[in-house]
């Protein structure tokens, strides 16, 4: 196996979730990816019909508000001309076809990898939210009953001392 390219956390760092997809963003992609944003936007352009809307699409202004709330996405100028494009998944496979270099290449392997991660930490995450409701559903109906024991067992632990004295016979 390879040594990654660059360290996982920081690819992950740079999905987002939006419109219920997780996507990266094209001025990620295109630093990751070592080029331009405008020479990775010129390429998607370029080879449009490889990228419908379940592969890409434009942000939204209140979209990209909420990004530049968590990161700083704006350039030297203090803004950018056009709202970004972001990718999915299968966006992101599809710009390996368009971005030719080696490093393009490696890079798509370790975005690949770190989409998969995701989802495996995604499904976890839910598996375990299941089992979590479904344990409160069914000790809702047991707390009183649970209540009532913990009681009963507080009310033992205080019983006086009954240490017997002169057990036995008498002589």
């Amino acid at each position: 196996m390879t040594k990654a390219i660059i360290p996982q956390e920081i690819i992950e760092n740079r999905i987002f979730l939006i419109r219920g997809q997780k996507v990266m963003i094209d001025r990620d992609l295109a630093e990751l990816y070592g080029v331009e944003t405008k020479a990775l936007n010129r390429q998607v352009n370029n080879n449009i019909d490889r990228f419908p809307s379940d592969f890409m699409f434009r942000l939204k202004k209140e979209e990209f508000n909420e990004i530049l709330r968590c990161k700083n996405y704006t350039s030297s100028w203090g803004g950018r001309r056009f709202l970004p494009l972001v990718f999915t998944e299968q966006g992101v496979a599809m710009l390996s076809g368009v971005l030719r270099s080696k490093r393009a290449v490696l890079m798509n392997v370790a975005i690949m990898r770190a989409f998969v991660r995701l989802r495996k930490v995604l499904s976890t995450h839910k598996e375990l939210a299941g089992k979590l409701k479904e344990l409160e559903y069914r000790v809702g109906d047991h707390d009183g009953q649970i209540k009532k024991i913990f009681e009963a067992i507080n009310e033992l632990m205080e019983l006086p001392d009954r240490t017997v004295k002169n057990v036995g016979f008498l002589k």
